[in-house]
């Protein structure tokens, strides 16, 4: 025997229109019941009722949500955004000479450059202005897996108390991806956070982050 409740709320995370709907009282629930039913070949006759139970009870869930929502949005309207242009995002292996990487390092850091590393367990990424890209292939030639280029790098400054706010990192994250922009690269650093995404997205992306 399904376990309809879970079913349900699974549903329903996993289509955000339909949860935002939810929030906000656009939902006739004995449609969403029986298209929950109908998508998981759950016999409406036998399920019906509990299907529609687990909705209204959702929703209250949602609405604790939303408070927990306008804390994070709080927070955010009190950031402040700067956009950099022209960025890219080089990919390499990460068996390379750190030797080269700090000499990069202080030839772009002389320019006043932007320049951000980010080591995962098989690669490492180099983030800085286009400019740089030729020195990059001087100094690391095969090692270079992926060239993102391109790309724009947006920070949001927030005040310190974005440190103790659970789920706002995720809260801008879902924003990008449910617009359809993809998030090339991310990274913190204390109350600063950064996104990189492609140039031809920023006009978008400087709607959604209107807080």
């Amino acid at each position: 025997m399904p376990n309809l409740t879970k079913l349900t709320e699974n549903y329903i995370l996993e289509h955000p229109s339909i949860k935002d709907c939810l929030k906000n009282g656009l939902i006739n629930y004995s449609s969403l019941s029986r298209q929950i039913a109908s998508e998981l070949n759950l016999n409406p006759k036998n399920n019906f009722d509990a299907i529609l139970i687990a909705c209204r009870r959702f929703t209250g869930k949602l609405k604790k949500e939303e408070i927990h929502e306008n804390k994070i949005l709080k927070v955010l309207r009190q950031s402040k955004i700067e956009i950099k242009n022209k960025v890219i995002a080089i990919v390499l292996e990460k068996n390379i000479y750190f030797g080269n990487l700090i000499n990069l390092e202080k030839e772009i850091k002389k320019k006043g450059e932007i320049f951000r590393i980010i080591e995962g367990i098989s690669a490492i990424t180099i983030i800085t202005a286009e400019e740089f890209l030729e020195l990059i292939r001087r100094y690391f030639r095969n090692k270079i897996m992926i060239e993102n280029k391109k790309l724009a790098e947006i920070t949001i400054k927030s005040p310190k108390e974005i440190e103790t706010t659970p789920g706002a990192y995720a809260y801008m994250c879902s924003l990008f991806g449910e617009n359809n922009i993809n998030i090339v690269e991310s990274l913190s650093c204390w109350t600063d956070t950064i996104f990189l995404i492609k140039e031809e997205d920023v006009g978008k992306a400087m709607g959604l982050l209107r807080f």
